[in-house]
């Protein structure tokens, strides 16, 4: 039997911090300690959790929907909350398989009891870190079929990765195992809405409170510009609207004003034949 990380709730994790902007239960008090202190320097980040969360319905409506795809890899999946990726592929194609990947064991053990699939689908869950793609997509073989089209999702875990781990570089390990067909979604933190210090460096509220949530104990957070963020589809045929903010992907209609523009971008692109 394999066995897992204890879990250490004496350490700030993002996955538990993120499920309590977003109003869930499953976190420790270390998690809404350093995540109230976040939101007391950045209480913007309550509305990119939230319009993060609405752009993965909105894409995984649209890929199981009018792209019927049928497999997705879900890469750095977080707690569950309502409405994760296989609830709403499933609601709309009952047979769609789905990996969830991530390297919690706190998420590890709700995934188990929690992420359960219709009866004709599947759903089932990694262990695993995104610094090694081959490990991912041999265990992700074993319920995906990768002779056929798949959609990678990955929402907001490169910004975990810093330049010298390579995030291009991740990426393209996994897209090459894609057929094509397949879709690649990718939602990160950027830094385009903040205003750079005289020296250069950004110090908008964003980043002081990501270098607090460090200061705390937690993983660094690298924001990019969104041009480094579309740099990620470099070779994919990029679907409209493009690369926006996370609120303005094909929003739903709506007769009041455009939705705002966070600092998350995101994108949806396909690989081509």
């Amino acid at each position: 039997m394999t066995e897992h990380p204890r879990i250490d709730s004496s350490v700030p994790h993002s996955a538990r911090i993120w499920n309590h902007w977003l109003g869930g239960k499953d976190n420790y008090p270390i998690d809404q300690e350093v995540g109230d202190e976040f939101l007391a320097i950045f209480p913007g980040q309550v509305d990119i959790a939230r319009h993060s969360r609405a752009f993965l319905g909105r894409a995984v409506r649209y890929l199981a929907g009018e792209a019927g795809m049928r497999q997705f890899l879900d890469i750095g999946t977080g707690l569950p909350t309502v409405d994760n990726t296989h609830e709403v592929a499933q609601r709309i194609a009952p047979d769609a398989r789905v990996v969830y990947v991530d390297n919690d064991p706190l998420v590890l053990t709700h995934a188990r009891a929690l992420l359960t699939s219709a009866p004709e689908g599947v759903t089932s869950y990694i262990d695993a870190d995104i610094r090694e793609p081959d490990a991912i997509l041999g265990k992700a073989a074993e319920t995906l079929d990768f002779d056929r089209p798949v959609v990678l999702l990955l929402l907001g875990i490169l910004g975990h990765l810093t330049d010298e781990e390579d995030p291009e570089g991740v990426l393209a390990r996994l897209v090459a195992s894609l057929a094509p067909g397949s879709h690649v979604v990718v939602n990160d933190g950027s830094d385009v809405f903040g205003t750079p210090g005289a020296d250069g460096a950004d110090d908008t509220a964003r980043a002081r409170a990501i270098a607090r949530y460090v200061e705390a104990g937690g993983v660094a957070y690298n924001l990019r510009s969104p041009e480094r963020i579309a740099g990620f589809f470099d070779g994919l045929e990029l679907l409209e609207p493009g690369v926006v903010p996370v609120s303005r992907w094909r929003p739903e209609p709506s007769p009041f004003d455009e939705p705002p523009e966070v600092d998350a971008f995101c994108g949806v692109a396909r690989v081509s034949g």
